[in-house]
């Protein structure tokens, strides 16, 4: 799973999302399907905190803005 892309790390949380919601699948697959999204979530958290970094050098690197953070 680590070698997927944001995008496709995001797809694939929301279909396990949407087969979650629509409630049919057994207890046991739900479960599983839960830990594979717990585990996409990760990557998805990784990535984006990377990309947060690589930003936040590049402004630094050109002097224009000291501390960058992205926030909700």
């Amino acid at each position: 799973m680590e070698n997927l892309t944001f995008e496709e790390s995001l797809e694939k949380l929301e279909e396990i999302v949407n087969k979650l919601e629509n409630g049919d699948i057994p207890l046991d697959d739900a479960i599983d399907e839960f830990g594979n999204a717990m585990q996409l979530v990760k990557i998805c958290e990784n990535k984006l905190s990377k990309a947060e970094e690589s930003i936040a050098k590049i402004v630094q690197d050109n002097g224009q803005i000291e501390d960058f953070s992205i926030t909700e």
